[in-house]
């Protein structure tokens, strides 16, 4: 098994619910393979939210979602900022 806190940010947080959670996925899991899991749990307004985020595996950017999770690892969800 594979130990992964996910943290939400703006957005993310909203349509999650809650600012993190934990997942267990089987060993060999990938970012994809939490993105499945994120959301099955939770509804259709995360699930929307998560096409326009990025993501950071223990502070690094992913680019590509077939990325293995290490294990105890922090996925973080960012929805695009607006700024200036």
């Amino acid at each position: 098994m594979v130990e992964l806190t996910v943290r939400y940010f703006a957005g993310a947080r909203a349509a999650s619910g809650t600012p993190d959670e934990n997942l267990a996925l089987p060993a060999g899991a990938t970012v994809a393979t939490a993105l499945t899991a994120i959301e099955t749990r939770h509804d259709e307004r995360l699930a929307r939210v998560l096409k326009a985020c990025s993501f950071l595996l223990d502070g690094v950017a992913v680019r590509d979602r077939a990325t293995p999770i290490p294990p105890s690892a922090q996925l973080d969800v960012l929805p695009p900022f607006a700024g200036g």
